[in-house]
C-alpha cells in the first residue's frame, strides 16, 4: 500500500514538473517573439543632433531667357519688292535699309498731287487779292483756301505712303532667315525676317508669393544653361506688380549682358536667386521630411522612443531643407528608416 502511494506521489511530481517546464518554456519562447517583432524591440537607426548654422538662402528656380528687344520685320503696304540690303544672319544698325518696294506708281501720284497743289495755292493767292478788294466774299476766299490745305494734305500722305517703301531696322541687332526674294509681291500680312537685340538678354522666371518681400530691383543673381556649367551673372530690374492667382507666385524679370553671343533666346534657364542670409538656421537633411496631408513631418527620438513633430520648411537643396519651425537646437533627428517608424516606437539611435 505505501508502494503504490509512493508511485502516486512520484507521478505527480512529475507530472507536475513537465507543467512547470512547459509553462517557463511557453514564457521564454514568448519572451524572444516580443524582442524581435513587439514594441519590447529598440530599432536601430542613424540620427543627427539638430544644430543652429548661419544659411545663404538661395532659392533654386526655372526660367527662360528671351530678347532683350525683337520684332517682326513686315512692310506696312504692298507691291514688288526692288531690292534686298542686308544679309541673312547679319548684324545690322539702327536706322539701315532692310529692303525696298518699289514706289514708281506713287511717285507719279506725289507728281499730280503736286500739281494739283500748286494750282490750289496760286487760286488761294488770287482769292486773296480779290478778298482784299471785296471784289469775292468771305465764303468764296474759305472754300479756296480749303481746296489748298486738302492739295497738300494729298502730297502729305503720298509722302508718308513713299516714306514706307523703304523698310528700315528700327534697332540694331541681329536679323535672322528672310522669306522674300527680290521681285517678291509682299503684303504686310507677309513676315520678312525676324530683328532680335541679343547684346542684352531677358530671363524670365517666377517666385513663390512667401518670398515676394525679399526681392528688390537690382538684387543680383546668377543662372546656367542646359549643356554647360559656366555661371552667367544678371540683375533684377522689374517685378509684377500683383501675385499670379492661379499660381500664386510672382513673376520678375532680370537683364544679363551678353557679349559674347553665346546665350540664344528661348533657352531654358536654371536661376539661383540668393535671398536673405539667415543667422540661427535650422537646415537638415531632405531624406529626414515625410510628406503628409496636413504638410511635413520629421521623427526625433525623446527619451528612447519615436516622437512625430510637424515642421514648417522654405528653401530646399538637393541634400538639406531649411526649416522655419518645429524643430528647435538639441533635439536627435532620426535620418534613417524615417518611413518604417511610428510615434512611440523604441529607437536605438548612432548618432553621425
Amino acid at each position: 500500500m505505501k508502494l503504490k502511494h509512493i508511485i502516486y506521489t512520484l507521478l505527480i511530481i512529475g507530472f507536475g514538473s513537465f507543467i512547470g517546464y512547459r509553462i517557463t518554456s511557453n514564457k521564454s519562447k514568448n519572451d524572444d517573439s516580443k524582442g524581435k517583432d513587439g514594441k519590447g524591440k529598440k530599432m536601430t537607426v542613424s540620427g543627427i543632433v539638430v544644430k543652429t548654422q548661419t544659411f545663404d538662402n538661395i532659392l533654386s528656380l526655372s526660367g527662360s531667357i528671351e530678347a532683350n528687344e525683337q520684332v517682326e520685320i513686315r512692310s506696312e503696304i504692298s507691291g514688288i519688292v526692288e531690292g534686298i540690303y542686308f544679309k541673312e544672319g547679319s548684324n545690322v544698325s539702327k536706322g539701315q535699309l532692310l529692303f525696298k518696294v518699289n514706289d514708281v506708281e506713287l511717285r507719279a501720284q506725289l507728281q499730280q498731287a503736286k500739281t494739283k497743289q500748286g494750282l490750289a495755292s496760286e487760286n488761294e493767292r488770287r482769292a486773296k487779292l480779290l478778298l482784299a478788294k471785296e471784289a469775292i466774299s468771305q465764303e468764296e476766299y474759305d472754300v479756296a483756301r480749303a481746296d489748298f490745305k486738302l492739295a497738300q494734305s494729298q502730297v502729305q500722305l503720298i509722302d508718308a505712303q513713299i516714306a514706307k517703301t523703304s523698310v528700315k531696322a528700327p534697332f540694331s541687332g541681329k536679323i535672322g532667315l528672310r522669306s522674300i526674294s527680290p521681285g517678291t509681291y509682299i503684303t504686310p500680312s507677309l513676315l520678312v525676317a525676324k530683328l532680335v537685340n541679343i547684346s542684352n538678354l531677358k530671363i524670365t522666371f517666377s517666385i513663390p508669393e512667401k518670398y515676394a518681400n525679399q526681392v528688390k530691383p537690382n538684387s543680383n543673381l546668377s543662372f546656367t544653361i542646359a549643356g554647360s556649367t559656366e555661371k552667367y551673372l544678371a540683375k533684377v530690374y522689374a517685378i509684377e506688380p500683383e501675385v499670379e492667382i492661379s499660381t500664386r507666385t510672382l513673376q520678375v524679370r532680370a537683364l544679363a549682358e551678353n557679349r559674347d553671343g553665346k546665350l540664344l533666346p528661348g533657352t531654358f534657364a536654371n536661376v539661383e536667386l540668393p535671398l536673405d542670409i539667415i543667422k540661427d538656421a535650422i537646415v537638415i537633411p531632405s531624406e529626414a521630411i515625410i510628406p503628409v496631408q496636413d504638410g511635413k513631418k520629421v521623427l526625433i527620438s525623446y527619451n528612447g522612443k519615436v516622437k512625430e513633430i510637424m515642421v514648417e520648411t522654405a528653401t530646399r537643396t538637393d541634400a538639406s531643407i531649411l526649416v522655419l519651425s518645429g524643430l528647435k537646437a538639441g533635439d536627435t533627428l532620426l535620418t534613417t528608416g524615417v518611413m518604417s517608424l511610428k510615434e512611440d516606437d523604441g529607437v536605438k539611435v548612432k548618432v553621425k
